[in-house]
């Protein structure tokens, strides 16, 4: 059984949707982030922790919906 330790979070500078990710640890994660110097008003957590492989199903299925509906662009910080 695949434990379900993988959070989804969303991160937005302000209304903008910057990326879609997913992390075992919400709070170092923010951090990292912020002293990565990506720029970011809130970090959702999205829904409660589920396995590795749902978080990357959904990850990837966020980006696309985003992709489809920006003009083929990817969120900011979604470029790789």
């Amino acid at each position: 059984m695949n434990a379900r330790d993988t959070h989804r979070y969303v991160l937005r500078d302000g209304r903008e949707i910057v990326q879609f990710g997913i992390t075992n640890g919400p709070v170092d994660r923010a951090q990292e982030h912020l002293r990565n110097r990506k720029r970011f008003t809130t970090m959702t957590v999205v829904g409660p922790a589920v396995t590795r492989d749902t978080a990357l199903d959904w990850e990837r299925e966020r980006t696309e919906t985003y992709q489809r509906t920006h003009g083929g662009e990817r969120p900011r910080y979604n470029k790789v």
